[in-house]
Parts: structure tokens; sequence; C-alpha cells
């Protein structure tokens, strides 16, 4: 009767717990948010926001930092979104709107479009967009 198999994963089990305590500790709170905010962006299908391409298809999942109105040129107003997955920030433009119920900071939200990359920001025009639940 052997029970090496059954001593030898406790150690085993007590070393991982031990280094996601230690890893846990060593993060700031924006790490380990940004972090946790990647793993929910994968789950949900997403993806990552730094992995993204100008002139591409995308699904991109996030959170949202900071909504804005700009005004354009001819008086058309254009809502701005900043969508953060934890690896990048995106901006979502909506032109002709002035707000979009259930948008606001903190929301979470699935989006859909072209990509085009405006100064070096990843940003989508008129996306199609679905609320999440976190």
């Amino acid at each position: 009767m052997s029970t090496s198999g059954t001593t030898s994963g406790a150690p085993l089990r007590r070393e991982r717990l031990l280094g996601r305590f230690t890893h846990r500790l060593t993060r700031s709170q924006n790490q380990l948010e940004a972090e946790e905010l990647r793993e929910t962006t994968t789950a949900m299908g997403g993806t990552p926001i730094c992995d993204v391409t100008d002139r591409e298809l995308a699904q991109v999942c996030g959170t949202v930092r900071s909504v804005s109105l700009r005004p354009r040129a001819d008086h058309v107003p254009a809502l701005v979104v900043d969508l953060d997955d934890g690896s990048r920030s995106m901006q979502l433009v909506w032109l002709g709107r002035r707000r979009i119920a259930g948008i606001a900071p903190g929301s979470y939200l699935k989006a859909n479009g072209r990509v085009c990359m405006r100064g070096g920001v990843p940003t989508m025009f008129n996306p199609a967009y679905e609320l999440k639940a976190r």
C-alpha cells in the first residue's frame, strides 16, 4: 500500500496556493483588476483589444471607463466611449448620438464592428453593442 500519491500532492497544492497568494500581494490593485477584466473578456469570447488590427472586423468586451459628447463639424454630435478590457483601451464612437441608455462609466458591454486606428488608438464607429452583466 503506497501513500506517496496522496502526500506528494499536498505540498504541491500548498505551493500553488502560496504562489497565488504571493502573486496577489505583489501586484497593485490596478494590475489585479486588469487581470480579472482580461479573464472575463476572454470568457465572453471577445478579442483582446491589444490584438486587434487596423481595418479588421472584431468583437471586443470591456468596461466603460468614460463617456463624453464631442461636438463635430456641421453640428453633428458624437458620443465617445472609452472601453477598457484590461489589455488596452479602445474608443467607440456613435455619430449623431448624444447618449445611449445604459451606457455609463462602470457598465460592461460587448461591441462588434470594424476597427480603424486613429492616432494610434483603436476605434470603432457606430458599432453594434450589447450591454452585459458581469
